[in-house]
């Protein structure tokens, strides 16, 4: 009786035809990444037999780095495979430039240039489960932030193309199986077995030591990696948000990747710049710098309830109150300055005179922003800083009229 179990096979191709299905490819141009190995072989046979039934033109895509004495017989390999499957294949050789990066990264960033120019709507890459946990694995070790720990997109964008991973959810030995069950042959890349390459390291000496204590540990990176990049999206989506809260376009999906990456990954220095603004972080919050140039000349202020300041983007206002606020006398006069450095200030009568520096970081305010405060004056002494208060020698008594005043930028 013949058995009704499905071979691996078909479970394969039905799991890729399943990362598919969100993807309209009637009528579009497809082009898989055949590097010769076993991976990139695998899925261009499965989209082979797809193709069909999907509807779109296929062709495959070889990047020559010139860095193995093999690579002109891979190339070759994949010359004769496509051949044989009439698959429309081209090979482009680049020069690989290391340019302060390791040799991987910069070999794939010249992978990446090349599909980026080639024509067509959709990349596909045969990056699969273990290479999605050894890349989680890797960038952790490196200290990366949630970027990294994200691993690598199922699916993003390269330029105007869309870049496809539909084996990242399957596991390298099913590949493999499904390769050996349709005898297909395929290249190895003797660079694999290179452990000071830190992919390398990992798979063939961390991975089967982590293994002995936790089997799926593959599986569980992996599956991480998912929870992480939907948290990355959540900020995608926040951010592009906080920006057009602002007043500011968002920019394509890499800047706003590349934004956030910066964003979250760095210190309290971190300064992006975005259409004419700077992003900067504070105490884990982003906000705006608009760095615009000052040009300030100090102002009297008369007892008017409103005194405009275009030069700092707002103006001061005074809330007539009682037992509240400053007290108002037109000697000595009163004016409004910007901070010089060595200010000191006693908002409260109970503790001391402090430094306007030590009371802006107890509140929270951020440096850049301390620069463009208006501060008022009454004669050469602080009377009254934005956020911090009024000096006790000029808070006016319990039965007193006051003045108080608050600064409100546009």
């Amino acid at each position: 009786m013949a058995s009704s179990k499905k071979p691996r096979s078909a479970d394969l191709a039905a799991a890729v035809g399943r990362s598919l299905r969100n993807f309209d490819l009637r009528g579009k141009r497809v082009a898989v990444g055949l590097s010769g190995g076993v991976d990139s072989v695998a899925l261009l046979h499965v989209l082979h037999s797809l193709k069909r039934q999907k509807k779109y033109s296929l062709r495959a895509i070889h990047v020559h780095h010139g860095l193995s004495p093999n690579a002109d017989d891979w190339a070759g390999f994949c010359r004769e495979l496509c051949r044989m499957w009439r698959v429309p294949l081209s090979v482009r050789r680049v020069r690989v430039t290391k340019a302060g990066k390791g040799l991987e990264a910069a070999a794939r960033d010249a992978r990446y240039e090349v599909f980026k120019r080639i024509p067509s709507d959709f990349v596909l890459l045969a990056h699969h489960q273990d290479d999605q946990a050894e890349t989680v694995l890797m960038n952790l070790l490196r200290g990366a932030g949630l970027r990294g720990a994200s691993g690598m997109p199922a699916h993003s964008r390269l330029g105007a193309k869309k870049l496809l991973r539909p084996f990242l959810g399957i596991p390298r030995e099913r590949i493999a199986a499904y390769a050996r069950e349709h005898s297909l042959q395929w290249v190895e890349d003797e660079s694999n077995a290179d452990e000071s390459l830190a992919r390398n390291f990992i798979r063939r000496r961390l991975g089967p030591l982590l293994e002995t204590r936790f089997p799926a540990w593959k599986q569980s990176l992996a599956r991480a990696s998912r929870h992480f990049s939907g948290k990355e999206l959540s900020a995608q989506r926040l951010l592009r948000e906080f920006l057009s809260a602002r007043g500011l376009r968002a920019p394509s999906e890499a800047r706003l990747v590349e934004m956030l990456k910066q964003l979250t990954s760095s210190g309290t220095r971190t300064r992006v710049e975005h259409e004419g603004t700077t992003l900067r972080v504070y105490r884990g919050k982003v906000l705006i710098d608009s760095k615009k140039s000052l040009s300030f000349s100090p102002l009297t202020w008369k007892g008017e309830r409103r005194l405009a300041i275009p030069a700092l983007g707002g103006e001061l206002r005074f809330r007539p109150a009682r037992g509240k606020g400053i007290v108002f006398s037109e000697k000595p006069v009163f004016t409004v300055r910007l901070r010089s450095g060595g200010e000191r200030l006693q908002p409260n009568a109970s503790r001391p005179r402090r430094t306007l520096k030590n009371l802006f970081q107890e509140a929270g305010v951020p440096s850049w922003e301390r620069e463009r405060l208006p501060l008022l004056y009454c004669g050469d002494d602080l009377a009254w800083a934005p956020g911090l208060g009024i000096d006790v020698r000029y808070q006016a008594g319990a039965k007193a009229d006051g003045l108080v005043p608050e600064w409100r930028k546009r």
